[in-house]
């Protein structure tokens, strides 16, 4: 049976759906102790998953810019489009192993039947790289975060953190390093090679190399020229992908603050307690991102939360109640994302019958 776009958006669908399940049936606490805790939230449920729109809303146009680059109007991307393909991609991100396995490849395929496969492949790849460096980044500016705290005396300043600060602030100027040559080169063909190298992979590699060495090194162009001819773009994206991750702090603010945690309030109460939420932020999505392996990051992201809000000394009812209502979270924002799957999917379906008669 032949794998078509079609079916390869519907398994991507069946697995966001299998992962919601197991998620559902995989919380730490039962269902009774589940509704105690969102009723707790109440209303700030509402600004805790909005400010997630918001979010998006910054990953797409990030995404959108890259694919428009050097593009006439006529063959632009609609903001609209590439935000439900952001949401829905992130949904399978969520909900499958090894980060990106189930929504980088969707939005190839989605995005393919608009432009083209090899401009859908190198936007994509050119845009996850990146998110990527935003993360390098957000963690770089957070090491200064962590040395104001420590200096406050909010944190533990000791020698071994310090050594971890310095470590990471290492990997995040040879991260940038790497990512730059991989801008101004294209890195795509030495990432398939160095994945050749490992255990088991050195057939797939070769095979890979040799069936489409020519598109993965246009691809490799395509970065490459971006970054020649379109930098002010490139570096726009990064910084909105960099900002974004300031927005997404909000979200721990306001569960902090309904935990009544707001270091005396006012403005400079609230925000030491913002400050606060960065680090928290920080923290989690490194761990994450350290063994991204798990499907849904099922305890990494727990583990994060509780080791970030010990750090700050608060109380450990807060990092369970944290992390609960993150889940509540990525499951309803995983429910709207393989709901646009299938819309798109119906309209997509519409599009490529127009095209195929044309043909």
């Amino acid at each position: 049976m032949k794998l078509t776009k079609k079916r390869l958006v519907n398994i991507f669908f069946i697995l966001g759906v299998v992962a919601v399940v197991v998620m559902i049936l995989t919380f730490d606490v039962s269902f009774v102790k589940l509704w105690e805790h969102i009723k707790r939230a109440g209303l700030w449920l509402v600004p805790i998953i909005g400010v997630w729109i918001v979010i998006y809303a910054m990953n797409a146009v990030a995404w959108r810019s890259i694919i428009n680059s050097g593009q006439a109007k006529s063959e632009r991307v609609g903001f609209w489009y590439v935000f439900k393909l952001t949401i829905s991609g992130y949904a399978l991100n969520y909900s499958t192993p090894m980060a990106g396995l189930g929504g980088e490849p969707y939005r190839v395929v989605e995005l393919s039947k608009r432009i083209g496969n090899q401009r859908a492949t190198s936007s994509v790849i050119l845009y996850v790289m990146t998110h990527i460096l935003a993360h390098f980044g957000f963690w770089f500016f957070s090491v200064f975060v962590y040395v104001f705290l420590a200096l406050r005396g909010d944190v533990p300043g000791s020698a071994v953190y310090v050594c971890l600060l310095v470590l990471l602030l290492l990997v995040c100027l040879s991260a940038a390093w790497l990512f730059s040559r991989g801008y101004k080169n294209g890195m795509v063909v030495k990432v398939i090679n160095f994945i050749g190298k490992l255990p088991g992979l050195k057939r797939w590699s070769a095979n890979l190399l040799a069936k489409h060495a020519e598109s993965l090194g246009r691809i490799d162009r395509q970065i490459a020229d971006m970054h020649r001819q379109d930098k002010l773009t490139l570096y726009g994206s990064l910084s909105v992908e960099f900002l974004s991750r300031f927005v997404q702090s909000l979200e721990i603010l306001f569960m902090l603050l309904l935990f009544g945690v707001d270091n005396g309030g006012g403005v400079a109460g609230i925000a030491l307690t913002y400050v606060h939420s960065v680090m928290i932020v920080a923290i989690t999505s490194l761990l994450s991102n350290i063994i991204g392996f798990l499907p849904m990051q099922i305890g990494v992201q727990e583990g994060g939360f509780v080791i970030s809000i010990a750090l700050l000394g608060l109380e450990p009812a807060l990092g369970i109640f944290v992390c609960i209502i993150c889940r509540v979270r990525e499951i309803f924002w995983i429910i709207v994302g393989l709901v646009l799957m299938k819309i798109e999917g119906r309209k997509k379906g519409e599009n490529q019958k127009k095209n195929s008669s044309r043909l």
